[in-house]
């Protein structure tokens, strides 16, 4: 089990008033699971999305992440899992601009103390198709360019999941579609996948999918396959797996996309 989260809660004071942002939410997210995160404005994903991703603590409730309750750790103990065990995707890309693409990824690396830095993050933007512009800065690439050097940056330090916020919001649709055919392609290669999103047909794209509102889970239900349009997996997405960075005993090719240029 890579998530149980039991009876989380996370209330904030606005002046007078508590906001109930987490009010009891209970899930669990097993190994190789690619999950969905959805609800309306004010339901509490982003909250839950620090939870998960331990950039805040809850208030109350338990939760362990890979076998470790991170409930009640030290923040510099969170800042250790962060950096270790979870690979984070945003909507805004979150690159340093001063920075090229390999500088951006060897970052998580050099936080850990790592002296092969170089080498594994030049290795993970092979793996996402941009050994041809490791020396890139941000304003030198396209948007799909600057979400894959953030995808390598989310899997070079090997983590046990990989926390998306949004991943396709600044995209057009078909850099979106290409994006989730390597989040696909991840999965596939046995990477647990949790996606934060208010996007319908991204949610659709998850075999799961749980609902927030209010601060509470509404459903929590797997995405039937036999949903036809209501579950739009890209075409070159389906049959395909990326090694994960940086294993070496993990096999597998890039999706089709992945040599769009993107």
């Amino acid at each position: 089990m890579i998530i149980d989260a039991q009876a989380i809660v996370k209330h904030y004071r606005l002046g007078d008033t508590i906001v109930r942002a987490l009010d009891g939410v209970t899930f669990q997210v097993a190994e190789g699971e690619m999950i969905a995160i959805t609800g309306p404005s004010g339901s509490g994903k982003s909250t839950l999305m620090h939870i998960l991703g331990c950039l805040d603590r809850p208030d109350t409730g338990r939760y362990v992440l890979a076998g470790e309750d991170v409930s009640t750790l030290s923040r510099d103990r969170l800042a250790q899992i962060r950096n270790r065990r979870i690979g984070f995707v945003f909507q805004t890309f979150n690159l340093l601009p001063r920075l090229n693409a390999l500088e951006n990824v060897e970052l998580p690396l050099l936080y850990a103390g790592l002296h092969d830095a170089k080498d594994r993050a030049a290795e993970a933007l092979v793996k996402v198709s941009l050994q041809d512009r490791m020396y890139h800065h941000p304003n030198q690439l396209s948007g799909g360019q600057r979400q894959r050097v953030a995808v390598a940056r989310a899997l070079v330090t090997d983590p046990a999941m990989i926390l998306a916020d949004e991943p396709t919001g600044n995209l057009d649709t078909r850099t979106g579609d290409e994006i989730m055919a390597l989040l696909h392609a991840l999965n596939a290669a046995g990477r647990t996948l949790v996606l934060v999103t208010h996007e319908a047909d991204i949610a659709r794209q998850c075999r799961r999918q749980i609902r927030l509102r209010n601060g509470q889970v509404t459903a929590d239900e797997p995405v039937s396959a036999t949903d036809g349009d209501e579950r739009r997996i890209p075409d070159f997405a389906v049959g395909v797996a990326v090694p994960c960075c940086p294993s070496p005993s993990r096999t597998g090719v890039l999706p089709p996309a992945a040599k769009s240029g993107i």
